[in-house]
Formats: C-alpha cells, structure tokens, sequence
C-alpha cells in the first residue's frame, strides 16, 4: 500500500516498538516527515526521550517544534491485567495518567497548531472499550474514555477541518503480548498463545503492519471525508464472535 506523505508532518507517540514502531516504517517509507515522542529511542526517526504525562515537559517540548504539524498519531499506552477487585488505585492511575491524561496533554497542545491549516489525529483505542473482556477492568475503562474524546475532539473542531477518529485493534502479536504470557504463562507459552489467538474469528492475532496500514490510510487525503469513526481492526472479534 502507498500514499503520497512526501512534506507531511507527523508527531506520533509511543513510536519505539510494537504498533508505534510498524507505523513509523510505513510512514517513513511513504516520505512523511516524522517525530517521535517515547520514554524509548526509535533510531530510525527523530525521537524525543519524555514522559507523556508531564504536562509541562510535553509542552515545552511540543513548542520547540517550529514546523507545520499536519498529523498527531496518539499510540502511547499501556496495558493492565485484573478486574475491579484486584485493581490497585496506583496502577488505575498510572493507566489513566498514560492512556488518556498523556493524550490530553500532546493534543491539547497540538490543537490549536492544527486550526490554522486543518490536519487529523488519529487516536489508538481498542476492542476493550467496546465489548466486556475478562480482566481488563482498568485498560477498557481508559480505551473508552479514548474514545469518548476522539468523538468530542472530531465534533468540537469541525469548523477548523481538523480531522479526529480512532482505530480499535483486536489482539495483536506485539513484544506485549510476549512479555504478558512469559509473565502469567511460563509454562505454557505456545498453548495460551493458540488459545488467544483463536478468539478472534480470522484464527489469529493481527499484526502490527496490518494496523499501520489502516493508520496510513487516514493519515492519507483519500481519508478527507472521515472523522468521528473508530475504526475496528480485529479479526472480526467484536461483531462475529457468538
């Protein structure tokens, strides 16, 4: 798949690996300008080392950016594992603090660099927010509130042709999910791996290239006619799953 991104200016988040680091090479390989935002270092793109949820940081970095910013890819996120009970308010704020308050953060920044000349935000959301998931009582909470706020983002910035939808991935085979089944799953790696695969209809996981393609697709002008959706990428998880 191909694009035409040559002098387009793109901020994405959370960029070093997984997901990030797939959409990076797409975007890069269809001659985007891009810039990095990640606790991590992405060699192949201009990366700034920093910690989303500190607000003043995010700002101050954001401003040292003289260029026209055409996209912001809001990627940046972190998962958690239990349900309500076995939540600790710690980890339920460092998940909110990453996943949502780190997206209000760059984008409250970017906005108003963005209504002079229009531009897109496409914010990662997830299947969690849309159907019950066993355990993931923290992550689907901030995946929803994602979503929420891309709807209000797209219908508050109409006027200026500032563009905002979402992507909701199923499972995707991410350094995440491998370092989730070495955790719970040490002795049965393969086998759990099967089984979390074949929850999704297609038989399997996505893979990260799979979503990048989908994220270049409305980083591109064919998307012009899109805002306020969420896209779902998953297996066909959320629809045909009986």
């Amino acid at each position: 798949m191909s694009y035409n991104l040559k002098d387009k200016n793109i901020i994405i988040t959370g960029g070093s690996s997984g997901i990030g680091e797939s959409i990076i090479d797409l975007l890069l390989k269809n001659k985007a300008n891009v810039v990095n935002i990640d606790v991590n270092d992405n060699l192949k793109t201009k990366t700034i080392i920093t910690d989303i949820t500190n607000n003043q940081d995010v700002t101050k970095i954001l401003n040292s950016i003289t260029k026209k910013i055409d996209i912001l890819i809001n990627n940046a996120g972190i998962g958690l594992v239990g349900n309500i009970e076995n939540t600790d308010e710690k980890d339920f704020d460092k998940i909110f603090e990453v996943n949502v308050k780190g997206l209000f953060n760059i984008t409250k920044v970017i906005i108003p660099r963005m209504k002079q000349n229009g531009g897109s935000i496409i914010n990662m959301a997830s299947t969690a927010a849309i159907v019950g998931l066993d355990d993931r009582f923290a992550y689907s909470a901030s995946k929803g509130a994602v979503m929420s706020m891309t709807n209000s983002i797209a219908k508050d910035y109409l006027s200026y042709g500032i563009r905002c939808n979402s992507i909701s991935p199923g499972r995707v085979h991410t350094p995440f999910v491998d370092s989730y089944l070495e955790k719970f799953y040490p002795n049965n790696k393969e086998e759990m791996f099967e089984k979390l695969s074949k929850t999704q209809p297609l038989g399997r996981m996505a893979k990260p290239s799979e979503v990048a393609s989908l994220v270049l697709y409305l980083c591109s002008d064919e998307a012009a006619f899109i805002t306020g959706s969420d896209f779902q990428i998953d297996g066909g998880f959320v629809k045909l799953n009986t």
